[in-house]
């Protein structure tokens, strides 16, 4: 049986884009729960580096960009941690990436419609056109079912690697995101490759590199890309993630769209210029008096296939200009491949009623809800599930604040947070 009372939302999955709209419901009447698998809110917990930070401004928090009042704001957080002084003293508007981990939590914890330990397991429409979630609680061992006006799916994406590696994934091949879980393993090996362009290769190559010394393994870094290459971070290049950007994006025919996408990966897929500059300035001063550390990086070569062999894995690499192919020996292998949107299995229960387009994607309107094929008052809205629609913007922390807005003047009836037109200096169309 469902529970009596109709919730006004549930938000499934619980990451900073969802835990951003919990916190700013808090100036609502709206009744909500959110839902999450995981015992407990941790961001990225394996590429929680040291000396690591956002690639955004702190103002990127939960709430600042459309509510710089907020109790859950970054600011407030340093307050309530004395830590005001510091920040002032610190000067940077990137923070370092465990503490904004660290906020997230203290945020999270102020939040009883938080649930963690559950996992959503169907979503479906009722004949009153609401939507009936039903959630497994590890706690409880036992399913519930709630009914809401609406749902705002917020799994965000999850980690990609090709499926020619699937086999060799182990304790010494895998994905970026399982790092720091599985670094003593890496630390212990000979030879070390690391695979990938962004910023997860770089910071998993400098950290291994910082290491060398005291592991004396043979480390590389292989990319298929052109290079190295650093993310584009002018200020105007930076517009690109801004409303204004959003919208003119998401007037475009579709296959404008798949070009503007592929033509913007620096936009969000390179490496930032400091980390550059730190792997440098280390390979500069290990090769003081032409020594010669046991260190290769190469682009514009993929990693084609993983094989075990003898004590570790054989690879081989395909040079895309020379057209030539090689082979390696590798006792790890780190694949920094980067992370795919997915529609979750609970969205199973409605897939006669939501739209798709002609590659499978969902539809997403622009003010963020799921087009779906019956009418009604109650909707499905997706966080970080609409590059395709949306663009650049979509996974970028520092527009989460103003589509939670978005999502909130929907789900009240009315604008409780006020949002902006013009947001930048440049116009992106006629």
């Amino acid at each position: 049986m469902a529970n009596e009372q109709i919730l006004d939302v549930i938000g499934v999955g619980i990451g900073p884009f969802n835990l951003g709209l919990a916190a700013l419901l808090e100036k609502t009447d709206c009744r909500s729960l959110f839902f999450d698998k995981k015992t407990r809110f941790d961001w990225h917990p394996g590429m929680l580096l040291e000396g690591t930070t956002l690639q955004v401004p702190f103002m990127a928090d939960t709430v600042t960009m459309v509510d710089p009042t907020s109790r859950f704001s970054f600011l407030n957080y340093l307050h309530e941690q004395k830590r005001l002084y510091h920040f002032y003293f610190f000067e940077k508007f990137h923070i370092p990436r465990t503490e904004y981990n660290h906020y997230c939590q203290w945020v999270a914890e102020q939040l009883p419609q938080l649930q963690f330990g559950c996992k959503v397991e169907t979503i479906e429409q009722t004949e009153e056109g609401h939507f009936r979630v039903t959630v497994f609680s590890a706690d409880e061992n036992e399913p519930k079912t709630y009914d809401a006006k609406h749902v705002v799916i917020g799994v965000g994406t999850r980690p990609y690697v090709p499926e020619r590696f699937h086999s060799a994934l182990g304790d010494r091949v895998f994905h970026s995101s399982q790092y720091m879980n599985k670094r003593e393993n890496v630390l212990k090996a000979n030879s070390v490759t690391v695979i990938g362009s962004g910023q997860s290769a770089a910071e998993i190559f400098y950290d291994l590199l910082s290491k060398q010394p005291d592991h004396d393994y043979q480390l590389s870094w292989f990319t298929r890309s052109k290079g190295f290459y650093p993310m584009e971070y002018s200020k105007l290049g930076l517009e690109h993630f801004s409303p204004d950007y959003t919208r003119y994006f998401y007037n475009l025919p579709i296959e404008k769209k798949k070009h503007a996408l592929n033509n913007q990966a620096l936009l969000y897929k390179g490496i930032s210029f400091d980390t550059i500059a730190d792997i440098y300035d280390l390979l500069y001063e290990r090769t003081v008096g032409n020594q010669e550390p046991d260190v290769h990086l190469q682009a514009l070569t993929e990693l084609a296939s993983i094989e075990e062999w003898s004590n570790g894995y054989l690879l081989s690499l395909y040079q895309h200009e020379q057209e030539e192919h090689r082979q390696m020996e590798s006792d790890a292998v780190i694949l920094a491949t980067g992370y795919h949107p997915y529609i979750p299995d609970c969205l199973n229960g409605l897939k006669r009623v939501v739209e798709w387009d002609e590659f499978g994607q969902l539809v997403i309107q622009e003010d963020y809800k799921v087009k779906l094929n019956t009418e009604g008052e109650h909707h499905l809205f997706v966080q970080n599930g609409e590059l395709h629609t949306h663009g650049v913007g979509a996974p970028d922390l520092g527009l989460g604040a103003f589509r939670n807005a978005a999502i909130i003047n929907q789900i009240a009836g009315k604008e409780v947070y006020q949002t902006y037109k013009n947001n930048v200096f440049q116009q992106f169309g006629l």
